[in-house]
């Protein structure tokens, strides 16, 4: 059996906790090796993986997450917007005209152009029930199958519809009608055909992804797990 690396970040908090008198669960161990059994699973399959395939994913998800990080940028406005309509209304009995369609419009935007990065980090909702209980090789191709068969048809199909929409919003300088501060709406339009475009481009590194786990054996990369 191998044994963990003594310099493990789960081994030195695992020593930390002990000196400081803590109990430690005896999963901490066992959760490191699960770890690097899972890395070194994932550099298998890379190493297998014609080169090509493993440099456009390492590009993709290098982009992918690069943009994840400049779209959480979005939390400022959405934050500052609405503790500056808290204060002005409440301490200054004037309320803003624009707070409410600034917060719901990065609200929005950072949801539809950060899903490109949930999808990278395996964030979306999905049912893993008996997907967990299959092979790496049978999870690439009901992966492979998902991808091609719907995923990206559907981000293909999204991005073509509403590119129209964006474009004719471009061309009449859309407007707000919904408040009294009417704020320009073709950006904000212009939001879901780039999801779409960002969600296909992290589709074919996925579909990439997933078409190595069923060529090696191996998934390419083992997804966070997220709880909500």
């Amino acid at each position: 059996m191998r044994m963990a690396p003594a310099d493990a970040p789960g081994v030195r908090r695992a020593r930390s906790g002990r000196a400081r008198g803590r109990t430690i669960p005896r999963m901490t161990k066992m959760q490191v090796l699960m770890d690097q059994d899972a890395l070194d699973a994932g550099g298998a399959a890379a190493a297998a993986a014609p080169r090509w395939a493993t440099r456009l994913i390492r590009l993709i998800d290098g982009w992918s997450d690069w943009f994840g990080h400049v779209v959480m940028l979005t939390f400022a406005p959405m934050i500052l917007g609405g503790a500056y309509e808290v204060v002005a209304r409440y301490a200054f009995n004037a309320p803003t005209s624009w707070s409410t369609d600034v917060t719901f419009m990065a609200n929005g935007t950072m949801f539809m152009l950060g899903s490109a990065y949930a999808l990278l980090k395996g964030a979306h909702v999905r049912t893993d029930i008996l997907y967990d209980r299959f092979s790496d090789r049978t999870k690439g191709w009901i992966d492979v199958i998902t991808y091609l068969v719907f995923f990206l048809p559907v981000m293909a199909l999204i991005f073509f519809i509403s590119v129209d929409d964006a474009i004719h919003a471009w061309d009449i300088k859309e407007r707000s009608n919904a408040g009294l501060w009417q704020p320009i709406l073709w950006p904000f339009r212009s939001v879901i055909p780039l999801t779409a475009l960002v969600l296909f481009v992290q589709g074919i590194s996925e579909l990439l992804k997933a078409w190595i786990a069923v060529r090696t054996g191996r998934l390419f990369a083992h997804h966070e797990k997220i709880e909500v």
